[in-house]
């Protein structure tokens, strides 16, 4: 699957409608502490919306929600199931991306075949329990270089704390993309929050 240059991460269908109307259509669905079986609805309500705008639909952190819903994949926190286990119970099939933190998480996760990888926190952002350091964008240009020089092609989207402001410039160090939830999700107007990094993540290029 092409991994797409804008991930939107959510708690909630009506955030990702909303988001998917401004034309984003790659949606994580991240719920901490709930029951599964509130999850498992949430992640049905989701999907319904995802599949309404022909967008994927990501889990955080469950494989087996992913695969009980026929969702497009799921994505790993480095406390999660492991990405060789993650891909032996959904298959080929399924897109699976990894957290990572620095250049040696990227190696591990390359090297596990993860089909693209989630690095932060480019900043603080409150949306993450347990934040490991701060890359800023000198840390993104260092370990993007360090990927090219050691032939490591995995899409890495760039995530944590992320506004528009930020795009040209994590860009231009090699990300795929980026990933954003409050950015969008607590804009006064989500739609056009979401539409303008589309238009933005579209026209902008990487450094090569």
């Amino acid at each position: 699957m092409k991994i797409n240059r804008l991930h939107y991460i959510t708690t909630n269908p009506e955030a990702a409608e909303l988001a998917c109307q401004g034309g984003v259509r790659w949606v994580q669905l991240r719920v901490k502490n709930q029951p599964y079986a509130t999850w498992k609805q949430l992640a049905l309500d989701t999907q319904a919306v995802c599949h309404h705008y022909d967008a994927v639909l990501i889990i955080n952190d469950n494989p087996r929600l992913a695969q009980e819903i026929g969702a497009d994949g799921v994505h790993l926190g480095k406390e999660d199931v492991p990405p060789a286990e993650a891909r032996a119970m959904l298959g080929s099939g399924f897109t699976i991306g990894g957290t990572a933190n620095t250049f040696a998480d990227v190696e591990r996760l390359a090297a596990a075949g993860v089909d693209y990888i989630g690095l932060g926190p480019f900043r603080f952002t409150s949306t993450k329990e347990k934040l490991s350091p701060i890359l800023g964008l000198a840390g993104y240009a260092d370990i993007l270089s360090r990927c090219r020089a050691a032939g490591i092609a995995v899409p890495i989207i760039g995530i944590g704390g992320i506004t528009l402001a930020d795009v040209v410039g994590l860009r231009e160090t090699g990300l795929h993309g980026v990933a954003v939830s409050g950015a969008i999700g607590a804009a006064a107007e989500p739609v056009a929050a979401a539409s303008q990094f589309v238009e933005l993540l579209t026209t902008s290029t990487p450094a090569i």
